[in-house]
Formats: C-alpha cells, structure tokens, sequence
C-alpha cells in the first residue's frame, strides 16, 4: 500500500525533527519546513532515503567536513543553503 503525498509529507517532517541528536533535528526541520511541500516524488525519495543514513554521518556531510555520498550531493546542498543560511 502506498502512502498519500500529505501523509508522506508529514511522515518525513516528524523524522527530520526527532533525529536523536539536537543539531541534526534544527537542521532537518527547517528544512522539512522549508522545502518538503515543494519537492516532487523523485526528491522525497531521496531525502527519504537521507533520513535513513546515520545522524553523526549526515552532520559531517552538511557541514562539509566530510563528502558526502554522490547520490545525495545535490540534496545536501539545498539542505546547507536551506538550513543553514542566516534568517
């Protein structure tokens, strides 16, 4: 069974914000409130499958200390300038 787009969108919204460690659920939830309504189903796959990789991992790869994985490049750095940029 397949999930409507607003379930699935707010399924991914409430795992960007319980994330495990503090920083990595500030980044994700402005994020997910940010730019989830405006992606299309190929790029909530994707940040769906971001939110499955490890909390430690995608600091690193958002703050550029470590590169990230080429299949999440593009994502993570809408993620930077989302998230990061100053408000």
């Amino acid at each position: 069974m397949t999930e409507d787009r607003q379930t699935r969108l707010k399924r991914l919204h409430m795992r960007s914000m319980r994330r495990g460690i503090k920083e990595m659920d500030i980044i994700l939830s402005r994020y997910a409130e940010a730019r989830l309504a405006h992606l299309d189903a190929a790029q909530l796959d994707d940040y769906d499958a971001l939110l499955s990789e490890n909390d430690q991992d995608l600091y690193q790869w958002v703050t550029g200390q470590v590169p990230a994985p080429h299949r999440f490049t593009a994502l993570l750095a809408d993620i930077s300038d989302t998230a990061l940029a100053p408000k």
